[in-house]
């Protein structure tokens, strides 16, 4: 028999846990050196990190057990889950909501009517109608505009940047 203390029954138990410890550091490590490729300071940082945990965890009963109670609900998750998890989803913070789409196409009725068409289009919109049209098309690039509640306002930022993006390159015509 081996030193470990198969006769009492503990020794498979143990080198089952021993064997997903093993796992588990194999996937850390690979994960450290996937990072060492895109931040090697950071790699070699958190490498240092966990080697003076380890250390002191294994010098120190006391600290070892601090670590275990205060990683216990991470440990035990991390134990349940399985070994290829996907990063979560990210969701949009609470009150963002996605904008409506624009009533038409600025730059299409610039094309169609020039400025004045377009402001024709544009005045009998309210603000959160001026507000859709400068969100789909991306014309926020401050982020200021989606502040503004006048609508005059609003009107000036989506033919200022239909102007500037429709006669862009115009120099090289």
């Amino acid at each position: 028999m081996s030193s470990r203390g198969h006769e009492d029954g503990r020794g498979s138990r143990d080198d089952v846990s021993d064997a997903r410890l093993r796992i588990r550091i194999g996937e850390a490590s690979a994960s450290l050196l996937r990072l060492n490729g895109a931040a090697p300071i950071a790699a070699e940082s958190l490498v240092a990190l966990v080697r003076v945990i380890a250390d002191e965890a294994a010098r120190n009963q006391r600290f070892a057990d601090a670590i275990a109670g205060a990683l216990r609900p991470v440990t035990a998750e991390v134990a349940a889950a399985p070994a290829h998890r996907q990063a979560p989803v990210r969701r949009a913070p609470a009150g963002r909501t996605k904008r409506a789409p624009g009533l038409f196409d600025p730059f299409e009725a610039f094309r169609d009517g020039g400025e004045a068409g377009l402001r024709d289009r544009l005045d009998p919109l309210d603000a959160d109608r001026l507000k859709d049209i400068i969100a789909e098309h991306a014309m926020d690039y401050d982020k200021l505009a989606m502040r503004w509640r006048t609508p005059s306002k609003l009107r000036e930022r989506i033919v200022d940047r239909v102007k500037a993006l429709s006669t862009k390159g115009d120099a090289f015509r």
